[in-house]
């Protein structure tokens, strides 16, 4: 199961595995917009955050941020206002 506001583990199968050449365009527009989305979502939510079955997704997926800061923490640490100045 994924986390609340990330894509759905099926859905990214079932957009992996249906050949571009059966795609609509909307379809292909959906597929990016979905990816990129659930990319950001993966590099703001921090590794220790993550339940266990959404780190194996984001590792098989290429959305594994391996335990770095999330961006947010990073600008806070950034600014001086972080735990990790």
């Amino acid at each position: 199961m994924s986390d609340t506001g990330r894509q759905s583990f099926t859905d990214k199968a079932s957009a992996a595995l249906k050949p571009d050449s059966e795609k609509s365009t909307t379809e292909h527009f959906g597929d990016k917009l979905k990816g990129k989305s659930d990319s950001a979502a993966s590099t703001f939510q921090p590794e220790s955050e993550k339940s266990t079955s959404q780190r194996i997704g984001d590792t098989f997926s290429s959305n594994s941020n391996n335990d770095q800061p999330s961006l947010t923490q990073k600008a806070k640490n950034a600014m001086g206002m972080g735990d990790n100045h």
